[in-house]
């Protein structure tokens, strides 16, 4: 029963304040500390106990957080039409993807974002640009967003995820022609106050979710923070697919 007592008092914040808030004189608040002191000589794993508690209280408030945000931001993340989409546009799962064009993990985890999608016809990938990484980010998400308006966003992903080099204005150039895009016309595009207003919602969207990296991943009722490979990808979309 002590010990009970004493991991819920400590779990309750006792270190924190709470119980020099609480309603008792200083003699008895002199009695429970020496109680305390004298429990955690005897038993110092009481101490263990409490914090592994109250870290599992802080996760399980996370969790819920994270899940009403989810919900909260349920339109933006997945019914917002003007956001570039890949895989099948009806698929029966959607899974939202926050990148930057020059993140290491990004690139990293394209090859697996691919192959789930030749192996799985039926899954809808909606693109959401966070530029996080630096003016060469947010050149490169105006140059996919432009590219959108050509329909040749994927193409211009695709060789962006791919390259190894600095995103320069040059290189973008070269990427694009390469990809069968209008450079003029992109270039101009690239300007439109339209292109960047797209990004502040999405930077916007992305607080809102407490997304502090990329890539970040929302699968069904789920974030995944960093880049996951093949196996773990089937499984989300697997247990999306499932309803849970």
């Amino acid at each position: 029963m002590m010990r009970w007592i004493m991991a819920a008092v400590l779990t309750l914040g006792l270190a924190g304040g709470a119980f020099a808030q609480a309603a008792l004189t200083a003699e008895q608040r002199a009695e429970v500390l020496q109680i305390l002191r004298q429990a955690l000589r005897e038993d110092p794993s009481i101490l263990r106990d409490a914090l592994t508690g109250m870290e599992e209280a802080e996760r399980r408030e996370r969790a819920e957080a994270q899940r009403a945000a989810l919900a909260q931001q349920h339109a933006a993340l997945f019914q917002d039409a003007a956001d570039p989409v890949k895989g099948n546009p009806r698929g029966d799962v959607t899974i939202v993807e926050f990148f930057d064009a020059r993140c290491g993990y990004c690139k990293q985890m394209h090859p697996a974002m691919e192959a789930l999608l030749a192996r799985d016809r039926n899954v809808r990938v909606v693109m959401k640009d966070l530029p996080i990484l630096g003016p060469p980010s947010v050149l490169a998400s105006r140059a996919l967003l432009a590219a959108h308006r050509q329909g040749r966003y994927a193409a211009l992903y695709d060789a962006l995820m791919t390259l190894r080099g600095e995103i320069t204005e040059p290189v973008l150039r070269q990427q694009a022609e390469r990809a069968g895009i209008d450079w003029a016309r992109l270039r101009r595009d690239m300007d439109d106050p339209a292109i960047q207003r797209r990004i502040d919602t999405n930077l916007r969207l992305a607080q809102a979710l407490a997304i502090e990296g990329t890539p970040a991943l929302v699968i069904g009722q789920s974030l995944i923070p960093g880049a996951v490979d093949l196996p773990a990808l089937e499984r989300l979309v697997a247990e999306a697919r499932a309803g849970r």
